[in-house]
């Protein structure tokens, strides 16, 4: 298993523009290409816009989701990988035969589709499903996964990925910078944004502090470290729908160590070289393979039902 090359992206998409927001796929994309990476990454709904799906109705959704693999996105994403030699994972609001509306999320090489995977707890619209299995693929002989956003939060999801083999997660996001219960969240100031040129500070301080940056590193590091795993993190910068978003986006290696980060207040990459040899190395191997099932199989696996609770979403009704 050779060392590999991913950049992770963050960019300011356009809410239902694909045009625009594959245009800007296809740019970043050629710019990680040229730097030597052979995988990017963008955020959740990179391709159609996420927040403001709120308050789609059923026949909207279905009018901007797509089928997967046949769909024109999914098509153009193929153009993109094969024009500039780079395997691209990007989402999206996916329909079947069945009408059935699903968050997806999709890696594409030149030859078309390697893996597609459905949202375990999405939210943003009521008319979405939920996706029921984790998905294990192959990019240059690194065993992949994807967990979208929310599914990254509850941590048996992480934890039975890596165990079904994942060496490299893909976590593409739309968060941070919205209200929660927890101490100093927040929704932060669209003005902001738009004044950035002339007051960066202020804006940084927002979107490092505990309404963004901050936050995620209460629990990211920890779900790479845990794990052994990298943990490839995407997430939109700039307006998506009437929330700021502040990027982010970074890959963080099985010791929990952030090795590539956007720091741009604008569309930007970030690439880092990722070595098989940290896997075995990390303390999370370890911790792995000192597992006793035999205490809590019978305890994480009992009967529970599922309550989601989104408190930004019920706050904006």
């Amino acid at each position: 298993m050779k060392a590999l090359k991913i950049a992770t992206a963050q960019f300011e998409n356009r809410s239902g523009d694909k045009d625009y927001n594959l245009s800007r796929i296809n740019e970043l994309s050629a710019q990680a290409a040229a730097s030597g990476a052979e995988v990017i990454a963008f955020h959740e709904c990179s391709i159609t816009g996420y927040t403001f799906a709120r308050g789609l109705t059923e026949a909207q959704m279905l009018e901007i989701a797509e089928y997967i693999p046949d769909g024109s996105s999914i098509q153009k994403l193929q153009e993109i990988a094969r024009a500039h030699n780079i395997v691209v994972l990007a989402g999206l609001f996916e329909k079947d035969r069945n009408d059935d509306l699903f968050k997806a999320y999709v890696a594409v090489d030149k030859n078309g589709l390697i893996a597609k995977y459905r949202k375990l707890h999405p939210f943003i619209n009521p008319h979405l499903k939920p996706g029921n299995e984790y998905v294990i693929f192959d990019l240059y002989g690194w065993k992949c996964s994807i967990l979208i956003c929310y599914d990254n939060n509850i941590i048996e999801n992480v934890r039975a990925t890596t165990l079904l083999g994942a060496q490299i997660i893909f976590m593409p996001h739309v968060t941070m910078c919205t209200p929660s219960t927890r101490p100093g969240a927040g929704f932060v100031a669209p003005e902001l944004w738009e004044n950035k040129e002339k007051d960066p500070t202020s804006l940084r301080a927002e979107f490092d502090g505990l309404k963004g940056r901050a936050w995620l590193m209460k629990w990211l590091p920890a779900r790479a470290y845990d794990n052994a795993v990298y943990a490839v993190f995407s997430n939109p910068i700039g307006m998506d729908d009437d929330q700021l978003k502040n990027g982010c986006s970074m890959i963080v290696d099985p010791y929990g160590d952030i090795i590539a980060e956007c720091r741009k207040l604008d569309d930007d990459i970030a690439i880092a070289l990722i070595s098989p040899e940290k896997l075995e190395k990390a303390g999370g191997s370890r911790y792995i393979n000192a597992r006793r099932p035999d205490l809590y199989r019978d305890i994480i696996g009992q009967a529970h039902e599922s309550r989601q609770q989104v408190v930004w979403l019920n706050e904006q009704k």
